[in-house]
């Protein structure tokens, strides 16, 4: 990626353009490139922020949905941050929720894609086969319509991931706390406007997932991506970016 990651105050992120913050939170197996193509997009005209979650940095016994959400605060009040849209994918989405019923006064709107929180499909309970390259490719390749996608660098990355036994117990922990969050019952507190981007054919958080946000949030649309699956700033770049702008020029 050649954006520069900035570290300062403990914190690693991505800070490209100047306006309206855009606070973009990568999931589990995702890094700062999922975005790359939302960031070149919006740069010109917004704020774009990435922070590198930490996870696997944490204690285990803090490791979790929670704890990442209190990081985002940290962060964002450490940049001196208002009025911001925070975009999730996956588990960034799952930690947008948080942090946005926690600090409403804050956000400004709250973009969804692929989101955990209500439902997922994710690797499982373990990964009995994590030395077998071609099962890292085919789980990879399983986020996606398309499994071309899922390029040999990025299975690479996943790959190397997945065989660090330190990283590996953090994810399932992590994994297992999302699983545990489910925020069906508190969703309908956030009142700010939310804009779901959610690929057709998502088999880790299917399309009824996004319907069932759809209906618990009181301020949502829905916007679908064809061919597209649990990743669509990635896989369908230009539709992702058509539908988000779209939503930021109604609400800014």
């Amino acid at each position: 990626m050649e954006f520069e990651i900035k570290e300062e105050n403990g914190f690693k992120y991505i800070e490209e353009g100047e306006g309206e913050v855009l606070l973009l939170l990568h999931g589990l197996m995702g890094a700062l490139s999922n975005w790359t193509d939302v960031v070149q997009e919006f740069k010109k005209d917004y704020r774009v922020i990435i922070p590198l979650l930490p996870l696997y940095d944490l204690p285990l016994l803090t490791t979790g949905v929670k704890t990442l959400a209190k990081f985002v605060h940290k962060f964002v009040k450490y940049k001196k941050l208002k009025n911001i849209t925070v975009l999730g994918n996956s588990l960034g989405g799952h930690v947008g929720l948080i942090y946005t019923l926690n600090h409403q006064d804050e956000v400004k709107a709250l973009v969804l894609t692929g989101s955990s929180g209500l439902y997922e499909n994710a690797f499982g309970g373990s990964f009995p086969r994590r030395e077998s390259y071609d099962f890292i490719k085919e789980k990879v390749e399983f986020t996606f319509y398309d499994p071309a996608t899922a390029t040999r660098e990025l299975v690479d990355e996943v790959y190397q991931i997945v065989n660090d036994r330190i990283k590996v117990i953090k994810i399932l922990a992590m994994a297992k706390s999302a699983i545990r969050h489910n925020m069906s019952k508190d969703i309908y507190k956030i009142k700010v406007p939310v804009c779901l981007i959610w690929g057709k054919n998502d088999k880790i958080t299917p399309p009824e997932v996004a319907v069932e946000f759809n209906q618990l949030l009181p301020d949502s649309e829905l916007n679908w991506v064809d061919l597209c699956g649990h990743a669509p700033m990635m896989e369908r770049p230009v539709e992702f970016n058509a539908h988000l702008k779209r939503f930021l020029d109604r609400i800014y």
